[in-house]
């Protein structure tokens, strides 16, 4: 195991909560808006400099990423729950074991997952129904995000750890330094070299390549507990079995319902490539509004994990209160605010008068139903930090899956097949989320306890 000398890293199992998750969460949310500027900055460049349906094309590969990305990101969640746990313990001899098991993991996965993205691109592709004046585009970008993607997920594994130990602030210096290389290889790219939809993707998957050889700089020449020993780089069988057990539900969950999703999109494309590219300006946004969101339900992982390592039930528990209401605070302002500037928010996309009407028909429809989502991803994000990844998995599948599918199914066939009434298949599946995860939260953990407690 490494020495230690001087830590970076935060513990959680002391101290005033708010102060604690703030401190840890607003890093986090930095650091997200700068990733998320990655996937923006291509929109803004092809929606201005190359046309309605190069956006619509890059909208259009959105949901295919996400099922290979979001399954990592699961294994992603088990591993930091797990090198929480013992951080939270201070069982520093198998925290090192749990980072070594967890990057030997990832880059067996960044080899699988670059051929089958590569391989797989056309008939993904053809399975949504992406229409013929957008195919080409879109398969040229996603075969070279693909090419590239073993960055997003060396450093997405990377910051992981990182936050796991509660270090949440050199992983936004590293997003803030590459950020700002993607936007100038951007314009570079594709206003100086006129490399189209081809630039935009180049300038994403080097920025990417950036921030991984940053991250893995950073842990191996660390001195602190969480440091990766190339000598030492191997797979732990009941580590990894342990790690699987927590992230694999999660994994799943995601990668089904960004399968679910993209049978949204092929409603969606259904109605042409304007009404494609509204969606997916919509979708940036709401990508944004779900930021705050998605810091805290982290926020909330390493609290509840660091905690129940610590064998501090109650306070995993008030933490889970109070991460679910400073998400509803701070979401709720910034859906506020993008719903009342829609126009010029859309218009910072496209300037097509087509593409504009229907990006605010679909926020104006949408965006205030996402508070709902503050309770889903926070509740889901402290349930997985105890260790209950089965409960917020088979949930969240049958309120994003199932229900929405059988919404969008009867809405389509039988009432109207109209814009709007697709896109609000989202908010269908939030509202339904949020009812059954706070009675199982309630039911299954709450009340559980204070069982226990009084026995």
């Amino acid at each position: 195991m490494p020495g230690v000398k001087k830590t970076t890293t935060r513990q959680m199992t002391s101290g005033p909560i708010i102060k604690q998750i703030l401190l840890f969460s607003i890093p986090l949310m930095l650091g997200n808006v700068f990733q998320m500027a990655y996937n923006t900055v291509d929109s803004i460049v092809v929606g201005n400099f190359v046309g309605t349906q190069a956006l619509a094309a890059v909208g259009s590969t959105t949901m295919i990423v996400n099922m290979l990305v979001f399954f990592f990101n699961g294994f992603s969640v088990g591993a930091c729950v797990v090198i929480g746990q013992y951080f939270g313990a201070r069982d520093m001899e198998n925290l090192h074991r749990a980072v070594e098991t967890t990057m030997a993991m990832t880059f067996i996965f960044c080899f699988a997952f670059t051929g089958i993205g590569v391989l797989g691109v056309k008939p993904m592709l053809r399975f949504m129904s992406v229409p013929e004046d957008v195919f080409e585009d879109a398969t040229t970008y996603l075969r070279i995000y693909f090419f590239g993607l073993s960055g997003l997920l060396i450093y997405n594994m990377g910051s992981g750890i990182l936050r796991a130990v509660g270090d949440t602030t050199r992983p936004l210096y590293f997003l803030v330094l590459t950020s700002v290389l993607n936007i100038i290889l951007d314009l570079l790219f594709v206003i100086v070299f006129h490399l189209g939809i081809a630039g935009v993707a180049y300038a994403t998957i080097i920025a990417q390549a950036v921030s991984a050889v940053l991250t893995l700089l950073l842990l191996t020449r660390t001195r602190d507990i969480y440091q990766l020993v190339w000598k030492d780089l191997s797979i732990d069988g009941s580590l990894l079995r342990r790690i699987f057990a927590l992230g694999l539900p999660a994994g799943i969950q995601s990668v089904i319902t960004a399968f679910s999703n993209v049978f949204v999109q092929s409603y969606i494309n259904y109605f042409g490539s304007a009404c494609m590219a509204g969606w997916s300006c919509y979708n940036k946004l709401d990508s944004f509004i779900m930021l705050p969101l998605q810091s805290f339900a982290l926020a909330a992982t390493t609290f509840a994990s660091q905690n129940i390592g610590a064998k501090q039930i109650k306070r995993a528990d008030q933490g889970t209160k109070m991460t679910i209401l400073l998400s509803l605070g701070v979401t709720g302002a910034i859906a506020l605010v993008i719903y009342i500037f829609a126009g010029p928010a859309i218009g910072l996309f496209s300037k097509d008068d087509a593409v504009v009407r229907f990006g605010i028909m679909f926020i104006r429809a949408n965006t205030i139903f996402l508070l709902a989502n503050c309770v889903n991803h926070v509740l889901a994000g402290a349930l997985r930090g105890r260790g209950d990844s089965r409960g917020p998995m088979i949930i969240m599948l049958s309120s994003f899956v199932v229900i929405r599918q059988i919404y969008l199914f009867v809405v389509t066939h039988y009432i109207a097949n109209t814009e709007v009434l697709v896109g609000f298949g989202y908010p269908v599946g939030w509202m339904s989320c949020c009812i059954l995860e706070l009675s199982y939260y309630y039911i299954f953990h709450v009340r559980k306890h204070r069982q226990k407690a009084a026995a």
